[in-house]
């Protein structure tokens, strides 16, 4: 059954984005009521209309691999029309800023290298100044975010995802350091990721726990879900928190991570989304949507 939304601003506990079931709009809004709020750029939350800023996941939200989501392209370009500022964040350590912003341009996302913020970008901060000198447990590619810093005899353990540097040899190497007393930085801890395969790969998570595990030590996380790297992503934009959103296709890392920073979260049902994963954060998500191209319509209907 239909109904007319008197106010521009419809506020609900859980907000859907879905292209399952159709719906009219008239001069407000116009929603169809199935049981479970289903909206595709009509229905309003009484705080989504202050949005200024939007951050937006790499990995999973805009492509997968060397694939962009269909529809992505055109989409960002509607968000970058729209007068929103936008941030592009990652957790992407396997590969360098330069790569994520070649693959970017190369599938077609319009982007300044300037938007995107890594967390090796933060990690790097970090290392500066503890003034330390790492033991990098990284791709070789991932390693000229950190070019200039010294790592010999190193004092430190960073800690990325870096398959070939998770063996016996390299984490005892690392075991030994933090056990001698050298402080532990994980870049994050997500617990796995999706490939274009379709499979799920361990993430670094695991692999710190483990370390901190043996060594009795606490490992100070810099990526996502950590407030501090949401915090810096929009301090160049001038944006407060509450006028800022995240969309991402992790709802622990990405959603959760913001929405515990101040922030709304939007989370995608592409990349390591997985049936079930809104339920497992607290708040739950601003709003649920198929892909990113239904999570820019849900924001930019929400301005209207």
């Amino acid at each position: 059954m239909a109904f007319l939304i008197e106010s521009s601003k419809y506020l609900m506990k859980n907000i859907f984005c879905s292209f399952l079931n159709p719906i009219k709009r008239n001069s407000a809004a116009e929603v169809v009521h199935t049981g479970v709020f289903s909206v595709r750029s009509v229905c309003y939350s009484a705080t989504m209309d202050q949005i200024k800023a939007v951050l937006i996941d790499l990995s999973g939200t805009l492509h997968i691999e060397d694939t962009a989501i269909p529809g992505a392209q055109e989409a960002l370009k509607r968000l970058q029309s729209s007068g929103l500022k936008t941030k592009f964040v990652t957790n992407t350590t396997k590969e360098p800023m330069r790569t994520l912003y070649d693959r970017l341009m190369k599938l077609g996302f319009n982007v300044k290298r300037s938007e995107i913020f890594t967390s090796l970008t933060a990690a790097r901060g970090l290392v500066e100044q503890k003034q330390v000198r790492p033991l990098l447990l990284l791709e070789e590619t991932a390693k000229e975010d950190f070019e200039g810093i010294g790592t010999d005899n190193p004092n430190a353990v960073v800690v990325g995802l870096s398959p070939t540097s998770f063996n016996y040899e390299r984490m005892n190497e690392a075991f030994r350091l933090l056990l001698d007393g050298a402080p532990l930085i994980a870049i994050h801890k997500a617990r796995y990721y999706k490939k274009a395969d379709g499979l799920l790969y361990l993430g670094p998570g695991p692999f710190v726990s483990g370390l901190e595990y043996a060594t009795d030590k606490k490992a100070e996380v810099v990526g996502k879900p950590e407030k501090t790297f949401f915090l810096e992503a929009i301090r160049d934009l001038g944006i407060d928190v509450e006028n800022t959103v995240m969309i991402g296709d992790d709802a622990r890392d990405d959603v959760g991570g913001a929405m515990k920073a101040g922030m709304k979260g939007i989370l995608v049902k592409t990349g390591k989304y997985r049936a079930g994963d809104e339920k497992k954060i607290t708040p739950e998500a601003t709003a649920l949507c198929d892909d990113f191209p239904a999570a820019v319509d849900y924001i930019l209907s929400s301005l209207s």
